[in-house]
C-alpha cells in the first residue's frame, strides 16, 4: 500500500523543518565568523552581515605563534595527531577484546565487560586528580603522548562495547566454516569477520575520533603550552580577561568542525549501517 500524497508532503516538510533546526546553529556560527563586532552586537540582529570579512581566518592562518589565533594552527595539528593515534590504539586493543567477549566463553566475562563500561561511565571530574598525579609521576604532563594514553583509556571501553555488540550480530557459522578450512581464530577474525564487520569498524572509528577530538577537560588540565594543547583548549583561549572576540571563537569553531564533518561525509554509509546492525545485540 503506497502512502498518500498528504503523508509524503508532511514527511518532507517535517524533514525540512528538522534539518533547518539542526543546521541553524552551524549557519549562525559561520555568519558570526565573518561578521564584524558591530554587526554581532547590533539590534535588531543582522542575520546577513553587510560587510563580511575573512580577517579572522587570515589571523588564524597567518598570525604569530605567540598569539592565541596563531597558536590555533598548532592546536589543529596536535588534535589530529592525538585523535588519530588514540583511534589506532583503541581500535587495535578494542577489536581484539570485543571479539573475545563476543565469541569466547570464560568465567567472569559479563562482570569484566561491565567493569570496562563502568570506567567509561565515570565522570572525568571525579578522576582528574589521580590522573594528573599519575601523568606527573610518568613525566607525561604537557605532552601529546600523555593525552593519547588518557584518551585511549576511555575510548577503548567504548570500542569494546560497540564492537562486541556488532560481533554478536554476525553469524558465527561463517567463522566456524573458516576454522574448518584451516584458519586460526585470529585468522578467521582477520580474513572473515573484519571484512564483514567493516560498517561497524568505520562507525566506531568515527565516534572514537570525535570523542578524542572534542575532549576538553583532560586537555585543559594536562597541557600548559602550545606544544600539546588541542583545539578545544585553543578556542577557549580566544577569551581574554577583559574582552571576548566572539567572531574569532566562531571562526575557530568552524575550522574545528571541518575534520569531523569531512569524516562523517566520507563514512556516512558505514555509520548508518554500522549503528543499526550493532547497537541492539548483547
Amino acid at each position: 500500500m503506497q502512502p498518500s500524497r498528504r503523508y509524503v508532503i508532511f514527511i518532507h516538510l517535517a524533514a525540512l523543518a528538522t534539518a533547518l533546526i539542526i543546521l541553524a546553529p552551524f549557519a549562525w556560527l559561520l555568519i558570526s565568523s565573518v561578521a564584524t563586532p558591530a554587526d554581532l552586537l547590533a539590534k535588531p540582529l543582522r542575520w546577513i552581515p553587510p560587510a563580511p570579512s575573512l580577517d579572522r581566518y587570515r589571523q588564524i592562518f597567518t598570525g604569530s605563534q605567540s598569539e592565541a589565533a596563531g597558536a590555533f594552527r598548532t592546536a589543529l595539528v596536535n588534535s589530529t595527531i592525538v585523535a588519530a593515534c588514540t583511534v589506532v590504539i583503541s581500535m587495535a586493543v578494542g577489536i581484539l577484546g570485543a571479539y573475545a567477549f563476543a565469541r569466547l566463553q570464560f568465567r567472569g566475562r559479563r562482570l569484566t565487560m561491565r567493569l570496562f563500561l563502568m570506567t567509561y561511565m565515570l565522570p572525568p571530574i571525579a578522576i582528574i586528580i589521580p590522573v594528573y598525579l599519575i601523568m606527573a609521576q610518568l613525566g607525561l604532563l604537557d605532552s601529546k603522548i600523555g593525552l593519547i594514553v588518557v584518551y585511549s583509556s576511555f575510548v577503548t571501553p567504548f570500542v569494546l562495547w560497540i564492537m562486541s555488540n556488532y560481533f554478536l550480530s554476525l553469524p558465527a557459522e561463517l567463522e566456524d566454516a573458516a576454522r574448518v578450512d584451516g584458519c586460526s581464530r585470529l585468522g578467521a577474525l582477520w580474513r572473515v569477520m573484519l571484512p564483514i564487520a567493516r560498517p561497524g569498524v568505520f562507525a566506531t572509528m568515527m565516534f572514537g575520533f570525535l570523542l578524542a577530538w572534542d575532549e576538553f577537560l583532560y586537555a585543559l588540565i594536562l597541557t600548559s603550552t602550545p606544544n600539546a594543547k588541542t583545539v578545544p583548549v585553543a578556542i577557549a583561549e580566544f577569551t581574554g580577561r577583559h574582552s571576548v572576540d566572539f567572531g574569532l571563537i566562531a571562526a575557530g569553531g568552524v575550522l574545528a568542525a571541518v575534520p569531523p564533518v569531512l569524516l562523517a561525509i566520507a563514512f556516512q554509509r558505514y555509520v548508518v549501517s554500522g549503528l543499526t546492525s550493532g547497537a541492539v545485540k548483547g
